[in-house]
């Protein structure tokens, strides 16, 4: 494999004493540790104990935000890995997108910063005046970041390959990786965030649904949008029908999928995407009319596998693997994390048979790597709601791995009372967001005004008002929005509370 990621990074960073001494080593400053009532560790500064009287308690904090269920943080020092305070945070919870963190330190271990996904075109015979007597196969490679612009191009470069009309077979081959029809089967059939996966996706596995009045009648597309193109698609079709609930339904017949919506939640206009469950054929459908488009004649696609002897005519190759974790990391984008945790799974020990099993080998290496052992993880999204990691063996994953994932971890900006940037905030974080029904989570570093950087993880669930949403509602449940506002403003509280206490 090229590119690998150096296995002694983790050393490097003191995985090995951490794994034996709890993270501890000699500090590098003078810090005191105190006992809580739990019996975790604490050591601020002795600066910090003196004016600890005037910075509220974490405790008091957790209490003011009123958000029920169980709250459990952690936070080090992010270059001793020595515990500074902790809370709850040996308890497992929910740790939503928080997940791709590791699910990202994990494939760069395995497959390496500098791997490639690729997507080929390959032919079963040789074009001859224009004509394809063979079969022509679209290859996906596991490149979660295909589009419809770059289908376009393999459509212009078939025409400039000579090709006029194809007499065999159009195959679209997505088997690189393991086919499931979504993600996380607890969520709303119609969000567009948990479509199918494949080794061969387009646009996430998503189709766009627009609607509109025009001349007093409903006008509706359902098209693979990107950039440059907006092709219309015919597999998928949306209807729309006198009811009041449920607002989208969903029933595949044979290659297509038909989706319904309800006449009274159009309102006067909108947009949306919707997942995608046959991505194979989604994206068959599309190139043939972008190749249409260019006069190049190509019969329906067909799912099938390449015998792996074909000529390769085109390849594409996707962004490295550094940049993709950075972006579905930045996004917290659901498929990317998906389709490059099974591509790691699959390098690291073969096919797995379930996206769980995936998982499943994922958090064996989170614990011998990482030493996360109280952890596990059903998926490498975070969508599932049964994964679960504790606070503290987040923090202390972020201690070990900080040189390689603190570079790709994004801005999270400190907010006034009424939302705004607060702007020169002495304390800057880089961190991981997660995000369900009733549970919110961040994991990453904060930086203070000194210089001094602190490694942490706050994650909050209501289990209880979890359990107690109808699937129907699970997009936007009553009250979901107010706490995970509470949530987020706790998540400052504490961050703000750790750089007075030990910024200097």
């Amino acid at each position: 494999m090229t590119g690998m990621v150096s296995k002694r990074f983790f050393l490097t960073a003191g995985l090995s004493a951490m794994a034996s001494a709890g993270l501890a080593r000699a500090p590098e400053r003078s810090l005191r540790p105190r006992s809580r009532p739990s019996g975790e560790a604490t050591a601020p500064s002795e600066a910090s104990v003196a004016s600890e009287a005037s910075v509220a308690s974490a405790e008091a904090l957790i209490a003011q935000a009123g958000l029920g269920g169980e709250v459990g943080f952690a936070v080090a020092d992010a270059q001793t890995g020595l515990v500074l305070e902790s809370g709850n945070g040996r308890k497992g919870l929910p740790p939503a997108s928080v997940t791709k963190a590791v699910t990202a330190l994990y494939a760069l271990e395995v497959l390496g910063g500098a791997h490639r996904f690729s997507t080929e075109i390959c032919a079963t015979a040789a074009i001859r005046d224009g004509v394809l007597q063979g079969d022509l196969i679209l290859k996906g490679g596991g490149d979660p970041t295909l589009d419809t612009d770059r289908l376009a191009a393999f459509a212009r470069a078939l025409k400039a390959s000579g090709l006029r009309e194809l007499r065999g077979r159009f195959v679209v081959d997505g088997t690189a990786l393991p086919a499931f029809n979504e993600i996380d089967r607890e969520q709303p059939e119609h969000v567009g965030y948990n479509p199918a996966i494949s080794g061969l996706a387009l646009n996430y596995n998503r189709v766009h649904f627009e609607w509109a009045r025009v001349g007093g009648k409903w006008a509706t597309t359902m098209e693979a949008r990107s950039r440059r193109h907006r092709p219309a698609v015919q597999f998928a079709t949306m209807t729309l029908v006198q009811r009041d609930a449920p607002v989208y339904s969903y029933a595949r017949q044979g290659e297509e999928e038909r989706w319904s919506v309800s006449l009274r939640a159009l309102g006067k206009g909108g947009s949306r995407w919707l997942p995608v469950r046959q991505p194979e054929l989604y994206a068959g459908e599309v190139l043939r009319a972008l190749a249409r488009a260019e006069g190049v004649r190509l019969p329906a696609p067909q799912k099938g596998r390449a015998r792996g002897d074909e000529a390769v005519l085109l390849s594409q190759q996707s962004a490295d693997l550094k940049s993709l974790c950075q972006e579905f990391l930045k996004y917290s984008n659901n498929l990317m994390a998906e389709m490059v945790g099974l591509a790691a799974t699959e390098a690291r020990s073969g096919r797995p048979a379930s996206l769980r099993a995936s998982a499943r080998e994922m958090s064996r290496w989170a614990g011998a790597r990482l030493g996360m052992g109280a952890s596990v993880f059903v998926d490498h999204s975070g969508l599932g709601e049964a994964s679960r990691t504790t606070a503290q063996d987040m923090t202390k994953a972020l201690v070990a791995a900080r040189p390689v994932i603190a570079p790709i971890l994004k801005p999270v900006a400190l907010r006034d009372a009424k939302g705004r940037v607060m702007k020169g905030h002495p304390v800057t974080v880089y961190a991981k967001t997660g995000t369900l029904n009733f549970v919110s989570a961040l994991a990453g570093y904060a930086e203070t005004g000194e210089g001094h950087v602190l490694s942490f993880a706050i994650f909050a669930a209501d289990a209880g008002r979890r359990a107690r949403i109808p699937r129907s509602e699970r997009e936007r449940p009553k009250g979901a929005r107010s706490w995970n506002r509470r949530a987020k403003g706790l998540q400052q509280d504490l961050i703000e509370r750790w750089g007075a206490l030990y910024g200097a």
